[in-house]
């Protein structure tokens, strides 16, 4: 499929909403035993689950290395496609390609560069041009033409948009050292918009507390649908999440969209503080150059997190008492939708949640 030199907004090409209609999921399998625990085994069990969740619903491709393409397939539904491909880790948000439609159907991608969050300055891996290559690989299989950015590190976790020109993200991740530091926030801002296709950028002042990715904005913050959003939140002023929280809504409550609406703020209380064990961590293989789970650090688990599919919402839950509550704002918010809860702590060891490890496809006319 051809690389483009044009720009989508030029080409009238923007990334839909993840509330829109979707052709289907990518999920990477994991296996690296310096990030998931036990050489993946555990992991893979809840990655199952999360692949035969969604593929209830629509069609699912799950990525595995040549080493685990028996494993996953043997493991995995047979309504579940999965391919093989050499990858460094399992984080497709981040990694995957950023599918576009215009008003025609016709579909595209942007091929962000990928340096596993912070590259040399404070990446979580290396090396990381197997997971690069990620992107290019689903438009081949998808068969769409790709906008490929070599100047621009982006990941998908950092952005989410409403489909009708506002784009979110936070301040702490896209202006970190690690990502674009020899660019200015209205350079990063035009990018942004030239190529997601928006009018507008609201910069969320950080993310979750403790996360490892600069705060990516899919664990704070996420739009329910156009002038409604969910953040995360918590009412223990001790808890040093809670500045974040406020900051934060402070902020949302102080802005409009690119349609000129107010948003319309919700809540959704993040569980009760949870923290490697002594098991988990030991479980993990030690390596030079990759972030080291230690017991007792703070994971940065929050319900916002989701995936917002065709019919469902895939919910992470923890086992805490704020699961019920996470439910219950999330089933008003989408009527139409059943919450589908998965008990995600093994995710969350690895470093993320449900929706780090979903990248959408957006329905086209195309396929």
């Amino acid at each position: 499929m051809k690389r483009l030199d044009t720009i989508p907004k030029k080409d009238g090409f923007r990334m839909p909403g993840e509330f829109e209609k979707h052709a289907g999921t990518y999920i990477i399998w994991p296996e690296r035993p310096d990030n998931w625990r036990l050489g993946g085994k555990p992991a893979q069990k809840v990655f199952t689950e999360v692949a035969s969740v969604i593929g209830k619903y629509e069609a699912v491709t799950v990525i595995a290395s040549a080493g685990q393409y028996s494993n996953a397939r043997e493991m995995l539904p047979s309504y579940v496609r999965v391919v093989e491909m050499s990858n460094d880790d399992s984080w497709v948000r981040d990694c995957g390609a950023t599918f576009l439609v215009n008003d025609k159907g016709n579909r595209r991608a942007v091929d962000w560069s990928f340096n596993a969050w912070g590259g040399l300055v404070d990446g979580l891996y290396f090396p990381w041009d197997k997971d690069d290559k990620i992107a290019q690989k689903m438009c081949e299989i998808e068969g769409v033409d790709r906008y490929r950015l070599d100047d621009f590190i982006l990941e998908g976790g950092s952005i989410h948009v409403d489909g009708e020109g506002t784009c979110m993200v936070t301040e702490e991740c896209l202006l970190s050292e690690g990502r674009n530091s020899h660019l200015t926030k209205e350079e990063i801002e035009k990018v942004l918009c030239d190529y997601l296709n928006c009018e507008k950028v609201l910069w969320i002042p950080r993310g979750i507390y403790n996360d490892e990715t600069n705060g990516h904005v899919d664990n704070m913050c996420n739009f329910v649908r156009p002038g409604v959003v969910v953040l995360a939140w918590t009412d223990d002023e001790n808890d040093p999440q809670y500045e974040r929280s406020v900051e934060a809504y402070e902020y949302l409550s102080s802005v409009t969209d690119a349609k000129g609406r107010k948003l319309e703020i919700h809540k959704l209380l993040t569980p009760t503080p949870i923290l490697i064990t002594k098991e988990e961590s030991e479980g993990v293989d030690a390596v030079d150059g990759t972030l080291p789970r230690q017991e007792g650090d703070r994971m940065a688990a929050s319900y916002v997190n989701y995936y917002t599919g065709n019919g469902f919402v895939a919910l992470p839950v923890f086992g805490d008492p704020m699961d019920e509550n996470a439910v219950k704002v999330l089933s008003e918010l989408y009527p139409d939708r059943k919450i589908e809860t998965i008990y995600a702590r093994e995710i969350l060891l690895g470093g993320g949640n449900i929706h780090c490890i979903t990248q959408q496809v957006p329905k086209g006319t195309d396929k």
